[in-house]
């Protein structure tokens, strides 16, 4: 054999190699349990639709996905854990709006371009939220006792840059009303906190309320959607009472930026089936979770259209970055 020869045969054969590496892997893939980060404190809606997600999931993942919670930052801290680790797959993480919010807000030094979407599983509009011995029957009651004393009513959020910290300000502009905005770890810390009444209102969504309007604790006097909610038929609308505020949220599963093309194609058709698994869908219906499917390059979508509005609606709104 010639060296012209001896090249040509270890190139095929690293040519070989190489393809017989990303089978082997593509065919171990999951091998072990994935992380399913969670960037807010349990309890919350996002909690709940990963945690629903990560039970349904065991067919397709047998070794089983295990959901941790990093609170704080609004979600930076769990997000930045889960972009800084191994591209391997084995850590993704339940992205949320604030992911296109934060970074206009100097928030967030990252943002959905550094990440790698598999598909959107979720969405719910932002809702104003009120205990049940407050005197405050409706929207309208709500609104004129805020009116007469400017500040004084605490409006407790998901934290600063929140999407409900967002919602609360842009309930502030379309009004003219003035709270004294309370940023949590999250929406469940702030709904403990109205239940306790340490505060006079939450921001969140219905989902994550639900459980307590039931019980007869807490009232939700309106929602931020474009038509009222199949399972609040009795709430008014924003536009209903001329407030254009239509603002929510947005769930999904992505991965570091950089995975593999077999584990993405592994995650995305995975995920497709199991988002169709009946009691993935009554769970979510069960906890008032709105049901919203979008594969990755329709999540990609989403985000880029929030990202734009977000950039607009940003600088004219009082939100706090500290």
């Amino acid at each position: 054999m010639n060296q012209l020869q001896r090249r040509s045969f270890l190139a095929a054969l690293a040519l070989s190699s190489s393809s017989f590496a990303t089978t082997a892997a593509a065919s171990e893939y999951p091998g072990r349990t994935i992380e399913l980060v969670v960037p807010f404190q349990a309890g919350g809606g996002t909690d709940a639709v990963a945690r629903s997600f990560s039970v349904a999931a065991q067919r397709s993942f047998p070794k089983g996905i295990v959901v941790i919670n990093k609170a704080g930052a609004s979600g930076g801290i769990g997000w930045n854990y889960m972009m800084n680790a191994k591209p391997d797959g084995y850590t993704l993480g339940v992205v949320t709006v604030e992911m296109v919010i934060l970074p206009h807000l100097n928030l967030f030094n990252r943002n959905y371009s550094d990440v790698t979407p598999i598909a959107q599983l979720n969405a719910d509009p932002a809702s104003i939220v009120v205990r049940t011995d407050s005197p405050y029957k409706t929207l309208d009651d709500f609104i004129a006792a805020a009116r007469k004393e400017p500040g004084k009513f605490s409006m407790g959020t998901a934290g600063n840059g929140s999407i409900y910290d967002i919602a609360a300000a842009a309930f502030e502009e379309k009004t003219g009303l003035q709270f004294n905005r309370i940023p949590y770890q999250g929406a469940a810390p702030s709904i403990l906190s109205l239940l306790s009444s340490q505060i006079d209102a939450v921001t969140a969504s219905p989902g994550e309320v639900a459980t307590y309007v039931a019980a007869g604790k807490l009232r939700i006097l309106g929602v931020m959607a474009e038509k009222r909610l199949s399972e609040f038929k009795d709430v008014p609308t924003m536009k209903e009472k001329n407030i254009d505020v239509v603002i929510g949220t947005w769930r999904g599963i992505m991965g570091p930026k950089g995975l593999p093309p077999h584990v993405v194609r592994m995650l995305k058709t995975s995920v497709a089936e199991i988002v169709k698994d009946p009691e993935f869908q009554t769970t979510l219906k069960k906890l008032n979770l709105g049901f919203v499917y979008a594969d990755d390059e329709g999540f990609k979508t989403v985000m880029e259209r929030d990202n734009e509005i977000f950039r607009k609606l940003i600088p004219r709104l009082k939100i706090a970055t500290n």
